[in-house]
């Protein structure tokens, strides 16, 4: 009888000793999930430690301090302003990617990393600068930041000389026989490969020159660029009850346009309740047009059909963004401005808030689409004033 009941009492606290024990590891497990650094925090603190080192707390091509912008594929630290003239060069020359409001990816960071920073970038591209050539100082107009950047990244004519004379291909590659016929054929080789490059060298300086007597004209390529006041980033998120323009269903993507700017999502196949989730980043030209939000069906034998548009007014969400770069909208989220409903014939807006919050101006908006017979989108959008 004892035996059983020291068995019995043994259990009931095995039991209660094992509950206790699993949840300490659970306490235990939470504490190291906390204390482990998440990949996009620790790209973060990389990210930021790259942009402390010496060349990079100023801006690549204007000498703007406190750069926020980067060239991903260049490896320059550049400015709000001189990310514009790098958008313009298309992302084949420079992709460009906010520090703030980017995600950057371990991946990414160390890829950057790799390219050296802004020393490594103007000891590259701005070797050999003329004096008749003056670098632009941070604040520049924009016609002179884009000629400059057009003729150091594009036409690359303040290369090193021994760079562009420099052979591709090294000797230890070639292998010379026995029978001295491949010797024959390789020094032919290296030969016409010294002409090519004594030509593409020729071709630069030539190029360097009509740059330098060019230098007092502005291009006419630039003549219509106008100061950008900002950076707003569009997350299209989804789409409700979008109109049928194939046989059952569509194929939509949203194309938004900024004054000269355009770009599109991505193209979802047979789906009127389509989900994105695509982040698109424009800039904002100082007169502040209304970002124009169009929907097309894609089409693969004729022009694409139309599913609807509209406008909206950014004004109020540029003033809070500003608002906030000044140190007049700091503290908790809060409420801004109130968005005005039907402000234009081709706008439809619920009557969504601009929030601060975490430093950022943003805003979430239902977006009615006008001149067709359905549709709605979801959108956020996030505006960072000119300093950030």
């Amino acid at each position: 009888m004892s035996a059983r009941k020291e068995g019995t009492d043994a259990d009931r606290s095995s039991g209660v000793s094992l509950f206790d024990l699993l949840s300490l590891d659970d306490e235990d497990n939470c504490s190291d999930e906390l204390n482990v650094e998440t990949p996009p925090a620790s790209a973060q603190r990389k990210l930021a430690s790259f942009l402390s080192e010496s060349g990079n707390e100023l801006c690549a091509d204007c000498g703007a301090p406190d750069p926020k912008w980067v060239s991903v594929n260049l490896g320059a630290c550049v400015c709000i302003k001189c990310s514009g003239a790098h958008r313009s060069l298309g992302v084949h020359i420079s992709k460009i990617l906010s520090v703030n409001l980017d995600e950057w990816t371990e991946e990414d960071v160390d890829n950057l990393i790799k390219l050296g920073g802004n020393t490594a970038v103007n000891l590259k591209y701005e070797d050999s600068i003329p004096n008749s050539c003056r670098k632009p100082q941070p604040d520049s107009s924009i016609e002179d930041r884009t000629d400059f950047i057009k003729r150091k990244y594009v036409m690359q004519q303040f290369l090193n000389t021994d760079e562009q004379l420099s052979c591709p291909f090294t000797p230890e590659v070639i292998h010379c026989s026995s029978t001295g016929l491949n010797s024959v054929v390789e020094k032919k080789y290296l030969n016409s490969m010294r002409l090519h490059n004594f030509g593409q060298a020729f071709l630069n300086t030539r190029k360097r020159k009509d740059a330098e007597q060019k230098s007092a004209k502005k291009s006419s390529s630039t003549a219509g660029m106008v100061e950008f006041v900002g950076m707003i980033k569009v997350n299209v998120v989804s789409g409700t009850n979008l109109a049928v323009r194939d046989m059952r269903s569509s194929d939509p993507y949203v194309m938004l346009s900024l004054g000269n700017q355009s770009m599109k999502t991505r193209v979802i196949k047979s789906n009127l309740n389509p989900v994105w989730n695509e982040k698109l980043m424009l800039s904002i030209p100082s007169d502040v047009p209304p970002l124009i939000v169009n929907v097309f069906d894609k089409d693969k034998f004729s022009t694409d059909d139309f599913m609807g548009g509209a406008e909206i007014d950014i004004r109020p969400l540029v003033s809070a963004a500003k608002a906030l770069d000044n140190g007049n909208a700091n503290g908790p989220a809060k409420q801004i401005e109130k968005m005005e409903e039907g402000k234009d014939k081709n706008t439809l807006v619920d009557n969504e808030t601009i929030m601060v919050s975490e430093g950022k101006a943003k805003q979430t908006i239902a977006l009615g689409l006008q001149n067709v017979e359905s549709g709605e989108l979801q959108i956020e959008i996030e505006c960072v004033a000119l300093t950030q």
